[in-house]
């Protein structure tokens, strides 16, 4: 044992570890529940780079949503990963710095403070036999490790993901991987920017597509890009799809990025047929039905063009009924697709949804996400001008920063300059006395 940490105390060296458990990764149950279930879309197959980071991140949510056993089998999952992954002489090497730290912890929490010193000791050993490349940094194993569980857990994190990945590459280039995510990172990043994917990260993208071209995620994401820069790219998109559908099915697959692919260089109906295909190659799949019901939901709600026909619509309805529950707690914004559905199709069963979803009690971004759509929904589908303003001002004035709130913000400001409603003194006042977040 080192001098230092003979000098220290369980506690401070606990705390000094680098590994899920102090990485300010603190959630509300819900949020951790809805991960949980995003994370179960990924797959397990082998030859996933990322199996044990994935394993670790789902045995920290079980554990904090009080499931320590199942936390402990995916931890002993995240270093048998790891071990195959790797391919290293020695069945030990930096990758497991961070398992092991979330075993010490988790031994810690049970009252098992031996098992807790045993791994601490592992960490230990592990970091003074493979020290970082860098002086005063993280082992590049560490920051990948931190940058794909950022990129995970939360949407607002992928610009710190990012530089936890570079840090990374910059110490260990040749782990493509890391290349690869810290690039599909940045274009989730640009996902709401007026100004989009810069430049020179496109060029990075398209090197990368070519250094890892298994991953088809990264491809799906470049061309998705190119296509909303105006380039042609229908039949790499076509060729694309076919590999995809030919690869095991996951979230990771890139099958949900090339339909975005699909829906704006080629079309929804193509988008439609794509998916229809996948769900029917594995019909229990509830990642791909979850896929299709996606699609029929751009046909319905965003067709300007002409009313759906009945059969599009009971589909789309049948669909989305049966995603709702197989993501019981992802299901809320599943639900505002479905009342829209119902919308579109003039069936009072849109206003019985938003009025039980109204009556929740809820985050503040999702409260906010709630008053945004029905806003819409009230000024669209019911001609209600005023309800619509009042619950744009309900989500601007949860003084909580997000997306939803900049929009409704907009849309008043937007109703104030026109300066044609009759409401638009008191939003004038509104927006002027509108506390900052």
């Amino acid at each position: 044992m080192s001098a230092a940490r003979s000098q220290s105390t369980p506690g401070s060296e606990l705390e000094a570890l680098q590994c899920h458990f102090t990485w300010d990764l603190d959630a509300s149950r819900p949020k951790l529940l809805r991960l949980k279930e995003k994370l179960e879309d990924v797959g397990t197959e082998e030859g996933n780079a990322w199996l044990g980071h994935l394993y670790n991140l789902r045995g920290y949510i079980q554990h904090k949503l009080g499931f320590t056993e199942d936390a402990q089998s995916f931890f002993k999952k995240a270093a048998e990963a790891f071990r195959q992954t790797r391919e290293a002489a020695s069945d030990e090497g930096p990758w497991l710095v961070v398992n092991y730290g979330n075993l010490a912890w988790l031994h810690h929490h049970l009252g098992e403070q031996a098992e807790s010193q045993a791994y601490l000791s592992k960490v230990d050993a592990l970091t003074n036999e493979y020290p970082s490349p860098s002086q005063d940094e993280l082992h590049p194993e560490i920051y990948a490790e931190k940058a794909w569980t950022l990129m995970k857990f939360s949407g607002d994190k992928q610009l710190l993901a990012a530089d936890c990945f570079q840090r990374a590459i910059r110490m260990q280039p040749d782990m493509v991987e890391w290349n690869s995510s810290r690039l599909i990172g940045l274009a989730r990043a640009s996902k709401h920017s007026e100004t989009g994917l810069e430049a020179d990260v496109l060029e990075e993208m398209r090197i990368a597509k070519e250094q890892d071209p298994e991953n088809l995620y990264l491809a799906a994401a470049y061309l998705k890009q190119c296509a909303e820069k105006g380039e042609r790219v229908e039949d790499e998109a076509r060729e694309l799809a076919r590999k995809i559908l030919r690869n095991p099915v996951s979230s990771y697959s890139g099958m949900k990025a090339v339909l975005r692919v699909y829906r704006s260089a080629l079309s929804v109906d193509e988008a439609i047929g794509l998916a229809e295909e996948a769900l029917e190659n594995h019909p229990d799949v509830r990642f791909l039905k979850r896929c299709v019901a996606l699609c029929y939901k751009w046909k319905i709600i965003f067709n300007s063009d002409s009313r759906p026909i009945r059969s599009t619509i009971d589909r789309a309805i049948s669909l989305y009924q049966e995603v709702i529950s197989l993501y019981p707690h992802s299901s809320l914004v599943k639900k505002i697709d479905l009342a829209n559905i119902y919308a579109k199709a003039n069936q009072a069963e849109a206003g019985h949804i938003y009025q039980e979803l109204l009556e929740r009690d809820l985050e503040p971004a999702d409260q906010q996400m709630i008053y945004h759509h029905y806003a819409n929904y009230l000024n669209f589908h019911r001609q209600d001008r005023r309800g619509s303003v009042r619950y744009h001002m309900k989500a601007a004035a949860i003084p909580h920063q997000s997306f939803f709130r900049d929009k409704s913000v907009k849309v008043l400001e937007k109703i104030r300059d026109r300066g044609r409603n009759r409401m638009c003194g008191e939003i004038e006042e509104f927006l002027a006395n509108l506390p900052q977040p």
